[in-house]
């Protein structure tokens, strides 16, 4: 499948793409890597869609990821002896650790690292920010509380910290159990969801080491605060706007969706906008003209990936959905203004090799009418610092490493070839030549510009630059 897209697509698998049929429309529409949400589905589920995907792939040659999305630690209130209550602004509401059916005035609270790290003052949030609570005074076991925004509060409705920072692990053992489960199965990527700071990641990569490469979910404004710090830790980070959303104020979200990707472009990690995108198309095959916006402002911003969440899993037009986004991704990438605006917002380069030979490319696609841009590459990492600088030209990334495909699958401007013999190549030239014009990414007389690094095909040298014409 010759590539159209630089921006790839990420969605999320469930009841509404339950077969491998499904799963092969969604590749061809344009999916290039599928999220298991482990917040939802069993085990078997989670298995059988794993297969699916694997055999999409092999079906179709062409490496797609898969991401496992863990849930994360679900924070909530108990429950109610009538089943919710009716809450008032101006009136006092206690959260304890009682266990015992809550009432108006009080409600359990089974978090004891909520209310140890509670100060009066502070906000507490309820059912994804419809309510709010001002904490007037915290006790050993309880915390005493004014409502600021009242409204109906039912059993086991969630719970939002913002101002806070938890002594609470992003891993809960059903997490534990999940990843584990993940890594036996060979995902690509797994997600992290409640980062709070920098040592959830070492935390959760003492736990995955090799097997899979860590994306970290940017929810919580503590984590926007350590965002820096986070990222060179991750190898890839998620805006994750569902949770963002209701921590911080809403009209925060569009700054702090451009910071996030202006520093993960600056320290070559790929990046995710997440939540809502399409989100009308759940129940309408067109989307609103502002998530049309929503998505190609992400895609103009220089965002690696877009995801579809509910519009592909439960919703009742997942095809129609990524075929929406492609559309859009299109539309944005052929723009005057696309190019122009990426190397506006160019990162500065490293003092490397690779970085210097990536720039290089950059600035010979700007000169010559380059068709593509072929490197050859172990691990992936040289193609991902090409990445990083946005040729105008797509990127066909040559490796005999079925792993490391399926990884860059996320990455902007991408495309892998596998190819076991790629290990032993001779005639590297011709035969970057002959793979590019086989995919469709070049013809005759074109221009194509080759990197690879000598030795050959030991991982992290590539050093050498050459320019083809494709005869």
């Amino acid at each position: 499948m010759t590539p159209d897209k630089k921006v790839k697509i990420l969605a999320t698998l469930g009841p509404a793409t339950d077969g491998i049929e499904d799963i092969r429309e969604l590749v061809q529409a344009g999916v290039n890597i599928f999220r298991l949400n482990f917040s939802h589905g069993s085990h078997a589920d989670h298995a059988q869609r794993h297969a699916w995907i694997r055999q999409v792939e092999s079906e179709l040659n062409q490496p797609l990821g898969i991401l496992m999305d863990l849930q994360g630690p679900k924070l909530r209130v108990g429950t109610f002896s009538a089943g919710k209550v009716q809450l008032i602004r101006g009136q006092a509401l206690r959260l304890d650790l009682d266990p015992t059916p809550g009432d108006a005035r009080r409600v359990n609270l089974p978090h004891p690292e909520i209310i140890a790290a509670l100060e009066p003052g502070m906000d507490l949030l309820l059912d994804d920010g419809k309510l709010r609570l001002r904490v007037d005074a915290r006790h050993a076991e309880a915390i005493d509380t004014t409502v600021l925004a009242g409204g109906e509060l039912s059993d086991r409705k969630g719970v939002n910290v913002p101002q806070a920072v938890l002594e609470l692990s992003p891993l809960t053992a059903k997490d534990r159990r999940d990843l584990s489960f993940g890594l036996e199965l060979g995902v690509d990527w797994v997600a992290l969801s409640f980062v709070q700071r920098a040592q959830d990641i070492r935390e959760a990569r003492e736990l995955i080491g090799n097997q899979a490469l860590l994306m970290a979910k940017i929810e919580k404004p503590s984590a926007v605060a350590q965002l820096r710090d986070i990222a060179e830790l991750s190898d890839a980070i998620m805006v994750a706007r569902g949770d963002l959303g209701v921590e911080v104020p809403a009209e925060a979200v569009p700054q702090i969706q451009k910071d996030i990707i202006a520093t993960c472009r600056q320290l070559g990690r790929p990046v995710v906008v997440a939540t809502q995108m399409l989100e009308s198309m759940r129940f309408s095959p067109a989307p609103t003209r502002a998530e049309v916006t929503d998505v190609a402002n992400a895609v103009a911003e220089g965002t690696d990936a877009v995801m579809l969440s509910a519009e592909t899993a439960s919703g009742e037009y997942p095809l129609e959905a990524v075929q929406m986004m492609s559309k859009i991704i299109r539309q944005v990438e052929t723009g005057p203004d696309y190019q122009t605006q990426l190397d506006v917002n160019r990162p500065q380069a490293e003092a490397t090799v690779s970085d210097a030979i990536s720039c290089a490319i950059r600035r010979i696609c700007s000169i010559l009418p380059v068709a593509v841009l072929v490197n050859y590459s172990e691990s992936g990492s040289s193609t991902l610092r090409a990445a990083r600088e946005r040729p105008s030209v797509p990127i066909l990334n040559l490796t005999p490493n079925l792993q490391a495909a399926r990884r860059l699958s996320l990455a902007w401007g991408v495309h892998s070839v596998v190819n076991d013999r790629l290990r032993q190549v001779d005639e590297v030239c011709s035969t970057a030549l002959e793979i590019a014009q086989a995919q469709g990414l070049a013809q005759r007389g074109d221009t194509v510009v080759i990197t690879a690094g000598v030795p050959f095909g030991q991982p992290g040298t590539t050093n050498s630059l050459r320019v083809e014409t494709l005869l």
